[in-house]
């Protein structure tokens, strides 16, 4: 199983980025899917989950009203657009699914099983 993250660069504060994970080597129709991050000399967040193929979405207060997690039809690529970014938001971005089908809130680094590499997202004028 493969999780591949793309879509990071540099962007003015205001700007906006969509990023996208591709997954590969199993189906993730019904697993909760995530995006995660990790600013320099900072434990990983949470950011966004998608449960449920997109009928249950829960973010960060931080991105709340900002950024959007989104899913393909096939349920295999999830996406997070990121609109009037900050220079707060800068930092490796990481996709990560569950094995398991569910609908819960999961929001800990320890309860998503595959993890893609990251794209990094720096926010600056």
């Amino acid at each position: 199983v493969q999780l591949q993250a793309s879509g990071g660069g540099l962007v003015q504060p205001g700007g906006s980025l969509r990023l996208t994970c591709a997954a590969s080597g199993r189906t993730f129709t019904t697993a909760p899917m995530g995006w995660f991050r990790q600013a320099p000399g900072k434990e990983r967040e949470f950011v966004a989950v998608d449960s449920l193929g997109g009928t249950r979405t829960y973010y960060a207060d931080s991105v709340n009203g900002r950024f959007t997690i989104s899913r393909d039809n096939a349920g295999n690529t999830v996406y997070l657009q990121m609109n009037s970014l900050k220079p707060e938001d800068t930092a490796v971005y990481y996709c990560a699914a569950r094995e398991f089908t569910g609908s819960g809130l999961y929001t800990r680094v320890g309860q998503y099983h595959y993890w893609g590499q990251g794209t990094l997202v720096t926010v600056s004028s």
